[in-house]
């Protein structure tokens, strides 16, 4: 089959792409590996800033339902040290400009925008070729195949499209986290989620650096936390994830002498213990243009998770949207006009992002951290 614009990915980047697309009235296919919406879960919360997401939103018309997915009080912040000793605590005022939603609801939000039919689930994408003057045909697993007059990649860490435009391949960053929840926390671990408050917590070791625990208070009432660790792959290749109770107390050895209700993020967790390596792109990650095809999101510019990887992805769906739209009949254009801007913004933000993360895993990080937060109020 052929459609005008073929997009390979139905995260956050690639359905505001979908969607600014169609409001202004061009047709777009998705096409996603994942069998269905809720074939797996989508993350937790995320903060949609006011210089990116939000405006990417607005350029997809979803504005009012984005606000209605706000959950009121997660812009709070704490940080604390491993004893529980509390260095910063800033409640939500509800002045802050980064309101926080959870990300499946965010993409659900986005999927229901779009007409019947445009998200073709279950299509795993084995192999991509150019076939002259723009043209790409895109072959799934199985055999079905699509041929594109502009091909975007929106697919991720991994993906499969990112190889028509450059070698570049993802390495390790040099730090993973481990994924962990806890449900129904203010019933069932109390301690925890009053340690945890009503937004987002950073907990420190101050003797040490290299590790810091994240939580978030999601809007279904469960916690949400990261151990993050500075160590190499083989470190974590040493833990046998596949033993749920062997990795929970292997991990559980890195917060020993912890405050119980901190250390609870672990060793109470309600599921099994997830590694999340991290893998980066290089900051001034760029290539040459290629006649009808482009990257978005982290198949173009990935990085650790530094809170801006979501918002991103949404500003490129909508700026790559909107110069398609501007150049009716000119794709190369459109993609010249967005590759400019999308280059040097996402190495800025690779950058920063970059920083933050040396940051709290560096020396004296929970008193860098606060200083961020209190610079931020003046």
């Amino acid at each position: 089959m052929s459609t005008p614009v073929t997009i390979v990915g139905a995260g956050l980047g690639g359905l505001t792409l979908a969607r600014v697309l169609h409001v202004h009235g061009i047709e777009a296919t998705v096409y996603e590996a994942e069998a269905s919406p809720a074939a797996r879960a989508q993350g937790g919360m995320i903060d949609i800033h006011d210089s990116s997401g939000q405006p990417a939103l607005a350029a997809a018309g979803l504005t009012d339902e984005f606000r209605g997915l706000v959950l009121a009080g997660r812009e709070s912040y704490r940080i604390v040290e491993r004893d529980g000793t509390v260095l910063f605590d800033r409640p939500d005022d509800g002045e802050g400009l980064r309101p926080e939603v959870q990300r499946a609801a965010l993409r659900r939000m986005l999927l229901d925008s779009l007409p019947p039919g445009t998200v073709q689930w279950g299509h795993r994408v084995s192999g991509v070729r150019a076939l002259g003057r723009g043209r790409h045909e895109v072959t799934f697993t199985g055999g079905a195949t699509a041929v594109t007059s502009l091909l975007v990649g929106a697919d991720g860490a991994w993906s499969r499209v990112r190889p028509l435009l450059t070698d570049v391949t993802p390495e390790y960053s040099g730090s993973s986290s481990v994924e962990t929840f806890l449900f129904d926390a203010d019933n069932r671990h109390p301690a925890t989620a009053k340690a945890v408050g009503g937004g987002s917590l950073f907990a420190f070791d101050t003797t040490a650096s290299g590790k810091i625990f994240i939580g978030h208070r999601e809007g279904d009432g469960n916690l949400h936390a990261y151990l993050w660790l500075s160590r190499p792959l083989d470190w974590f290749d040493g833990i046998d994830f596949a033993d749920p109770a062997a990795a929970r107390a292997r991990i559980a050895r890195e917060v020993d002498g912890w405050a119980p209700e901190l250390a609870a993020l672990v060793t109470g967790s309600d599921t099994d213990p997830v590694h999340r390596p991290h893998y980066t792109l290089p900051v001034e990650h760029r290539w040459d243009r290629v006649a009808g095809v482009t990257l978005l999101g982290d198949a173009a510019h990935l990085q650790p998770p530094n809170g801006k990887g979501a918002n991103l992805a949404m500003q490129d769906g909508a700026e790559l949207g909107t110069a398609v739209a501007a150049y009716p009949g000119d794709i190369e254009t459109a993609l010249t006009e967005y590759e400019r801007a999308m280059f040097p913004r996402s190495a800025a933000a690779a950058a920063d992002g970059a920083a933050f993360i040396a940051m709290i895993l560096g020396d004296d990080a929970a008193r860098h951290l606060t200083d961020l937060f209190t610079g931020a109020d003046r």
